[in-house]
């Protein structure tokens, strides 16, 4: 790391797998661990990346490293409106009756 907090970004490879050193736009933050396993995300970070509480986040750990990573799911509402626009749009009507049919035979499987 340079004395300004930068790691640069660069490819390495080592024993045939590949790595990806990310850069870093700031120096390190440290954080604790709770009796519970929880860890507090630093408020920098959290404005920066746009956490918001009920984020989805993967989690990779190997050897002394855990990996954060933020998941962005899709808004199931603005994919529904889309689904439902698209069917407006080439006239495909579907009832809430044919809509629960098809809910119940699902569930019977």
């Amino acid at each position: 790391m340079c004395s300004d907090g930068f790691v640069f970004a660069m490819y390495l490879r080592y024993e045939s797998k590949l790595f990806l050193l990310i850069k870093m736009t700031e120096q390190p933050q440290v954080t604790t661990i709770s009796k519970k396993g929880q860890v507090v995300i630093p408020q920098s970070i959290r404005k920066e990346l746009k956490i918001k509480p009920k984020n989805k986040f993967l989690v990779y750990g190997k050897d002394d490293t855990i990996i954060l990573k933020k998941l962005e799911l899709p808004d199931l509402k603005k994919e529904w409106d889309n689904i439902f626009q698209m069917m407006d749009k080439k006239e495909l009507k579907i009832s809430d009756k044919e809509i629960e049919k098809e809910i119940r035979q699902v569930r019977k499987k």
